[in-house]
């Protein structure tokens, strides 16, 4: 082992214990009690992009030219008597290749039912098993079918066929999305801001400039955030396990007969059976990856952006401005979150400091896997890049003991 990475390893354990071996590091795990008000402004946050999501969900009814006018008027006949107003209905003209379940299956809108072949006995495929939509586009076909017979008609027979994986909505993975978002900010804002308090308090003590005589200062830096880094694990660590706890105590105090009598079973099922479409295991793993460069993103600037401060005053001044920059990346990817597939989530997922966010909300809505190994290589990049920027601003505001923001100019030699 080098020389540098002893000596940066030996900063890192040291910053590390600085924070953990703290009697106040107990109340540091304890602060998310204190935001339970901020993640009840994140559920409404998520709710209202459920709601808006909700709006996109559709039924499709696959038929024959001559029948299409008929279930258009037939469709606007049953909505002002129906006691809720069902999904829109769209209208497709029938083609060999159409095929229901593919239909059913579309990305951009939850189609919630669709129905093809003839009207007297349709082929309707739902997402979910007697469903009242799957419902409505048999009484849908009825309507059609008795404003052109004269008499009694038979009742109409269909076929009505349930996906075995329906999978989760679109309403629910864009909140499980805007959730991502809304955790990685918070932990990334909540920890990075804890580099430059740190630094604040060295700066202030010399301690930073002892350090800066007896190791090099690249080493300081990375010791540094690579330390911090340690802290925020250890933090997530510890609610995990608190949260599975949790979990598993109460689910040893429900008692599942008691859900069945009130009806609560099915609810709880498709609770639990809410996936985000790369699946809980990717999905939690990319999103602690994205946190962890997010993070170094964050870190690195507030340690290189400090470093030009000579007090605790102009310190906070100085890191006022990336976290309302951070506030504007978190708002960035909330939108995106809400549009996957639209130019501003395109734009959000390329923008470095959004990235991440952007990207995490990505994998609950989108089941592709390889556009993730590209995010990362380009999010790595940009880490590496910032980094050795705020080595720089570090060195040049630790050694100068003042703003110097000229960093890449060499001093003459006298």
């Amino acid at each position: 082992m080098t020389p540098f990475i002893q000596s940066m390893l030996v900063v890192a354990r040291r910053d590390f214990l600085a924070i953990v071996a703290t009697p106040t590091f107990l109340l540091f795990l304890l602060a998310p009690l204190f935001m339970i008000g901020m993640g009840l402004a994140g559920g409404m946050g998520a709710s209202q992009l459920a709601d808006s999501a909700r709006g996109a969900g559709r039924l499709v009814a696959i038929a024959d030219p001559a029948d299409i006018e008929a279930l258009r008027a037939a469709d606007a006949r049953l909505r002002t008597v129906m006691p809720r107003e069902p999904a829109l209905l769209e209208l497709r003209v029938a083609t060999p290749a159409a095929d229901p379940v593919a239909v059913a299956k579309e990305k951009g809108s939850d189609t919630y039912a669709v129905m093809s072949g003839p009207l007297a006995a349709p082929r309707i495929v739902e997402r979910e098993k007697d469903s009242s939509s799957g419902r409505y586009l048999v009484l849908l076909a009825g309507e059609v079918l008795r404003s052109r017979a004269a008499g009694d008609l038979p009742p109409v027979t269909p076929r009505i066929e349930a996906l075995a994986s329906g999978g989760t909505s679109i309403a629910v993975q864009q909140s499980l999305g805007f959730g991502a978002v809304f955790t990685i900010f918070l932990l990334t804002l909540l920890l990075a801001g804890q580099t430059v308090s740190s630094l604040a308090e060295e700066k202030g003590n010399k301690v930073i400039e002892i350090l800066a005589a007896a190791v090099p200062l690249e080493s300081v830096f990375l010791g540094k955030l690579l330390g911090f880094l340690g802290v925020a694990v250890l933090f997530i660590a510890f609610w995990v396990v608190m949260a599975i706890g949790g979990g598993l105590v109460a689910a040893a105090q429900v008692d599942p007969a008691a859900l069945a009598t009130a009806g609560q079973a099915g609810k709880a099922a498709a609770a639990i059976g809410a996936t985000p479409a790369t699946g809980w295991g990717f999905f939690l793993g990319i999103g602690f990856v994205y946190f962890v460069l997010s993070f170094l993103l964050l870190g690195a600037v507030f340690l290189g952006v400090g470093a030009q401060a000579a007090t605790v005053r102009e310190i906070q001044m100085l890191s006022l401005p990336i976290t309302i920059f951070q506030v504007g990346m978190f708002s960035l990817s909330a939108a995106a979150a809400s549009a996957p597939g639209s130019s501003l989530a395109n734009f959000a997922q390329i923008f470095p400091f959004s990235s991440p966010l952007a990207m995490a909300a990505r994998a609950a809505t989108d089941d592709a896997l390889g556009v993730h190994l590209l995010a990362l290589g380009w999010q790595a990049l940009w880490v590496a890049l910032v980094i050795f920027i705020s080595v720089r601003l570090f060195r040049a505001g630790v050694l100068g003991g003042r703003s110097d923001w000229k960093f890449w100019r060499r001093k003459k030699r006298t």
